[in-house]
């Protein structure tokens, strides 16, 4: 950073975007563009080293029309070239970090670089200790598609966990867990393999992704995550793919990803087409009955290690 950035200065006056409700925000472009992830990039718009039209901009939302505006950053244009909007699904091996700024070790965008010129940028994260199925793209939309909640993506995860296997804790995993001071929406458990080592398989499928919340998720329930795979986003699944391995998505394919979810039928709507749901009576907590046994109630694929669908 220039010494320039580090000297003392008042604090600048709000600033009004050249179009109120039109445009792109500075700190999402840069993000989309690959520059920097949007947490740094908001920390590089509050240093003053990004400029519009000549003038510094120090917030984060200031919105901006890319390839009309002359947006620099560090005094370097920013290419007023509209990119081929590209995504990519890609195996995210274990130890790669899911941003832009490798300030903190190898990310994934390192990886892809070698493959493409465009400038592709995670959507979403998976922590540096996971792996599995991560979307990387340049297309904003899309962006913004995958994080808004109207249009319910949802994504699975499995995990191997060490702990001894008990009903109460499979409950505890399905119930609305208080995380970092957050209750997170209802998670889909499914027990997928009880191991005699006290080691398992259980599987995750989440609406909402808070910050390694399966790995708090398990802590809670006194379960250790040994190892972590993201296997669906949406529609998209892991298949056959290896870690390191990509393939870029079909114009379908992304399109059906910006699609919101259908509305799913009320209770009303329901009595109205003459559908009833059956109500599952109360469980009873049933202790192993021996060490090295699966505890009774407890079998993979059983309609008893499945939680509501989300």
């Amino acid at each position: 950073m220039n010494s320039d950035f580090n000297t003392s200065r008042a604090a600048p006056a709000p600033q009004k975007s050249f179009a109120s409700a039109e445009g792109e925000r500075l700190q999402n472009m840069l993000s989309h563009r690959g520059i920097a992830s949007r947490r740094h990039a908001a920390d590089m718009i509050a240093a003053g080293e990004v400029t519009v039209n000549g003038q510094p901009v120090y917030e984060p939302g200031f919105r901006v029309r890319p390839g009309k505006d002359d947006i620099r950053v560090r005094g370097e244009p920013l290419s007023k070239e509209t990119e081929r909007l590209r995504t990519i699904l890609l195996y995210k091996p274990c130890g790669l970090i899911c941003s832009a700024d490798n300030s903190r070790g190898e990310t994934v965008c390192d990886l892809m670089r070698k493959y493409f010129s465009e400038r592709l940028v995670p959507v979403g994260r998976l922590d540096k200790e996971s792996e599995g199925l991560l979307l990387m793209s340049n297309d904003g939309e899309l962006h913004n598609c995958m994080t808004h909640p109207r249009y319910g993506h949802t994504k699975t995860y499995i995990a191997r966990v060490a702990g001894r296997m008990e009903e109460s804790k499979i409950e505890t995993l399905r119930s609305r867990l208080e995380i970092d001071g957050y209750v997170i929406q209802p998670v889909e458990v499914e027990v997928l393999k009880v191991g005699r080592d006290n080691t398992h398989k259980i599987a995750f499928t989440l609406t909402e992704g808070r910050n390694r919340q399966i790995r708090k998720m398990c802590s809670l329930a006194h379960f250790v995550v040994l190892s972590l795979t993201r296997v669906r986003i949406a529609t998209l699944k892991i298949g056959n793919m290896q870690p390191g391995e990509w393939r870029e998505l079909s114009e379908a394919e992304v399109r059906a990803l910006k699609k919101p979810l259908a509305p799913q039928p009320t209770d009303r709507t329901r009595r109205a087409e003459g559908r009833t749901r059956a109500v599952p009576g109360p469980r009873r907590s049933q202790e192993p009955r021996g060490p090295g046994t699966r505890p009774q109630g407890i079998k993979p694929s059983s309609p008893a290690c499945r939680g509501p669908r989300p």
